[in-house]
């Protein structure tokens, strides 16, 4: 048999190879419609208008910021030039379409801080190695269009009143995610252990339907990363 010439051999190697790659839907970049569309083009229009140090990426835990957390965000990010870019019900998914489509476009934040994934952990919708690869992505695509900023990377908050199957395999997660630490810019942080008791349940008071943050819960997050994010923020 004739040889492979080196363009079709080169061919069918980079064919294989990218059949062998394995893709599934936490990884694959995909919109949302109806009104997530509109608040998806509001970000564009604010970072177009520059003056952006500071970033919070995530889905409705970081979107409620502009409501139940506020006076809490208005406290400690209003005068740190902060943007939310959070959307509720976003998986990472839709996160990476995000980044990839004018969210983040010609800014140069100092620090964008990260939490993602709790939507991704349903029965059925994503495995915990599936939320990794996701999470991962995202943290890569910041880096690669926002080589100069600094990622504070929060685990994924706990779930459930008591500890269950969807709250162990967050922390299977976010142990895994813990070693995105090494990465150039990239900071990982552990403060969902602020949100839940010595007995394994978490309050009402922090969290009413034991995932969605009240008051109370929004100024321990805050609390929480302080520290840390004024030392990536060069203060």
């Amino acid at each position: 048999m004739k040889p492979l010439s080196l363009p079709i051999a080169f061919l069918f190697a980079f064919t294989t190879n990218a059949a062998d790659k394995p893709t599934h839907s936490a990884i694959t970049p995909e919109p949302r419609g109806g009104n997530w569309g509109k608040r998806h083009e509001s970000f564009n229009q604010r970072v177009a208008q520059g003056n952006v140090d500071l970033i919070f990426i995530g889905d409705s835990i970081t979107h409620a910021w502009e409501s139940t957390g506020k006076n809490v965000w208005t406290e400690y990010y209003a005068k740190r030039n902060a943007v939310n870019l959070g959307i509720g019900g976003d998986r990472t998914q839709h996160v990476l379409w995000r980044l990839d489509n004018g969210n983040i476009k010609n800014i140069d934040p100092k620090v964008a801080v990260v939490m993602i994934g709790t939507n991704n952990s349903a029965d059925g919708r994503n495995t915990a190695e599936e939320m990794i690869d996701g999470v991962t992505e995202i943290v890569d695509k910041l880096r690669a269009k926002l080589p100069k900023t600094e990622i504070l990377l929060l685990d994924i908050f706990p779930r459930g009143q008591r500890i269950n199957a969807q709250r162990g395999k967050i922390l299977q997660v976010n142990q895994v995610l813990s070693k995105l630490n090494a990465r150039q810019h990239v900071t990982f942080l552990r403060i969902g252990h602020n949100f839940v008791g010595s007995d394994g349940r978490i309050a009402k008071d922090i969290m009413p339907d034991f995932l969605h943050l009240t008051p109370k819960g929004y100024a321990i997050w805050a609390k929480a990363i302080e520290p840390t994010l004024a030392r990536l923020m060069g203060e």
